[in-house]
């Protein structure tokens, strides 16, 4: 079985992703991680020295690679992943997917303070965050709506999703 954990940056995929994989003993792997590994890159080098349409490309490549593989796992999407090329159907048919829903104000106090990590957010400034938040976030949700199941992570702790998550499972 394939876990596909979906949903905006900072919305807490890859911390999620980590704890529930420990609890079933199963492989985690972050798509964008295993990209710079594969690329020999940083997703932001990418960006810079290839362009977005070569990055978008590529993860539709590495994602059905992921789903290919025979063994059960665990994977946390880029927030964008789901709404390009053709992912979101291959998300449908080949794993059991989860949105891990935030608010515009979740996201904000995540990111806020964690500009430097994130190139997508470091250009755009604090003062226009939630703007741009927003906007992403009502253009990709029906991508994200698609998932199987929706978890609204808001004010939970890691350990209470993670729960909520093996019981849909």
């Amino acid at each position: 079985m394939k876990i596909v954990l979906l949903g905006y940056m900072a919305s807490g995929k890859s911390a999620i992703g980590v704890v529930l994989a420990n609890k079933l003993g199963i492989q985690f792997t972050d798509l964008d991680c295993f990209i710079e590994e594969k690329e020999q890159l940083t997703i932001a080098e990418i960006f810079k020295l290839k362009g977005e349409i070569y990055f978008r490309k590529i993860e539709g490549e590495y994602l059905h690679e992921l789903l290919k593989l025979e063994d059960d796992c665990i994977i946390s999407l880029g927030g964008g992943t789901p709404c390009y090329g053709n992912n979101i159907k291959l998300i449908e048919k080949n794993s059991k997917s989860f949105y891990l829903n935030a608010s515009i104000v979740t996201i904000y106090n995540r990111l806020k303070n964690e500009t430097s990590q994130r190139p997508l957010v470091a250009a755009i400034g604090k003062e226009n965050l939630k703007e741009y938040i927003a906007k992403h976030l009502f253009e990709r949700n029906p991508f994200y709506e698609k998932a199987n199941h929706t978890i609204f992570v808001n004010e939970k702790t890691i350990l209470e999703i993670t729960n909520e998550l093996l019981e849909l499972l």
